[in-house]
């Protein structure tokens, strides 16, 4: 490649500096923030032909994010989660590993494109004609659990020269602060949409917060749950059960959180989602027909489940699941400085009172005329029913259901076969949308 001046512009460092600032203070995303710091450091004339970072994360689904930066195709996203107790092969011999072994803070390597690698990704390097490398390890504070690890790399002809290598370290302090900020808005907002749902964390963090905070709102209702989970708690043990709920919550649960349905509550074995919608008759048109075509998924999904537990020996999971639509109130109850956020009002209580008749009736799912009234199709008459708190008769009625065999997403057969929960396959196989370099996670962390 063309030679290239070793010193470094301070006038254009300081720009970029000023552009993390900015960012942060804007409240941009971490993949933003990479991606326009490593586009700028390039543009200020820095030869960097490869930057991979990767934070670590408090999250449920998985323990870091991992980026790499490439000057001739842009950024990659990885999610990766640590097996439990286990430390692949790889990261053992990982420069990042070398790092964290040994306490130090960087490590720099001249690479050459003959002899023994050091390391095995430098042989990935090598391909890409790389001539010097540099890592580094920066945590967010002392004690924190949070951090960035990641590498510079260029392929030019003399590598990286001393002024390089201080702009570098110079801004990779400024990069921490800004990824610190990305890292701690990120963390907010994963533990709001994974505890309260992605519509609610959103109304929480714009500001609704107190009590009383809310809003009277019209959807479709979906109440599910467990059947003989008592049962299950005994005979299984604690860690069983627990399991077990977690494989039936990913079985029938997840197709609720889609299609502009949310999981609004897990209530023990059971759970609460909406539909939300408008107050005419095609906005609730829309949303029963979306919540009714969860539910064909969900019983095919719960069928796949029993069926591989009927395999490995185990019981069938029984459930059942009531439909309703109505008006809800939806927002913030409870003390004044312990809250819940969720729907209640007299449709959430009939909904509820209409799963319970799913054991009456013997059904798996159950809806009042009003839901199946706005979907249309076939329906079987149950009977009448005075709901407590009802005046008038409630006519419960049955969908028909629907061939499985052609319901269940692949999604959902491969986490059954591999143990792992939906939401975790999902993150796992997620790669952007070029997908120019299929590597395993760990091999993305480890870079």
């Amino acid at each position: 490649m063309s030679t290239i001046e070793s010193s470094v512009s301070s006038i254009l460092l300081d720009r970029v500096a000023e552009w993390l600032t900015n960012s942060s203070l804007a409240g941009d995303d971490l993949e933003n923030i990479v991606r326009g710091f490593c586009e700028r450091l390039a543009s200020a004339g820095l030869p960097i032909a490869r930057v991979h970072l990767t934070f670590s994360m408090l999250h449920p689904l998985y323990d870091a994010l991992s980026f790499t930066w490439r000057r001739a195709s842009g950024v990659t996203i990885e999610g990766f989660r640590m097996p439990a107790g286990q430390k692949p092969d790889r990261f053992l011999q990982s420069p990042y590993y070398y790092l964290l072994d040994n306490n130090l803070q960087h490590i720099r390597r001249r690479l050459s494109q003959e002899g023994p690698a050091e390391f095995p990704i430098f042989e990935d390097l090598r391909k890409d004609k790389i001539t010097d490398y540099l890592a580094f390890v920066q945590p967010f504070g002392d004690g924190s659990v949070q951090g960035m690890m990641g590498s510079w790399s260029t392929d030019h002809n003399n590598g990286f020269s001393d002024d390089m290598i201080d702009a570098l370290l110079r801004m990779q302090n400024h990069l921490a602060v800004a990824a610190k900020m990305a890292v701690l808005g990120k963390l907010a907002n994963n533990m709001l949409t994974t505890y309260l749902g992605g519509d609610a964390g959103k109304r929480v963090l714009n500001g609704q917060i107190r009590r009383g905070d809310g809003e009277t709102i019209r959807a479709a209702l979906v109440m599910g749950d467990m059947r003989e989970s008592t049962i299950y708690a005994e005979k299984e043990g604690r860690q069983a059960y627990i399991d077990t709920l977690n494989q039936f919550f990913d079985a029938i649960a997840a197709p609720f959180n889609r299609n502009g349905g949310e999981i609004l509550s897990f209530l023990g074995d059971g759970f609460l989602a909406v539909y939300p919608c408008g107050r005419h008759k095609d906005p609730s048109k829309i949303a029963c027909e979306a919540a009714l075509s969860a539910v064909h998924q969900a019983q095919a999904r719960v069928a796949e489940l029993n069926s591989d537990r009927q395999q490995k020996g185990l019981s069938k999971i029984g459930y059942g699941i009531g439909l309703h639509v109505g008006n809800v109130m939806f927002g913030n109850v409870g003390l004044k400085d312990r809250l819940t956020f969720s729907a209640f009002g007299s449709a959430v209580n009939e909904v509820q009172r209409l799963q319970i008749l799913t054991k009456k009736y013997g059904r798996e799912v159950v809806a009042s005329q009003a839901f199946a009234g706005y979907c249309g199709g076939e329906w079987t008459r149950l009977g009448e029913e005075k709901l407590r708190g009802i005046r008038q008769k409630v006519t419960v009625l049955q969908p028909r259901a629907p061939a499985p065999e052609i319901l269940v997403d692949e999604h959902f057969r491969e986490a059954v076969q591999n143990g792992l929960s939906e939401a975790e396959q999902v993150i796992l196989l997620h790669r952007d949308a070029k997908k120019q370099v299929k590597r395993t996670s760990m091999e993305k962390f480890i870079q």
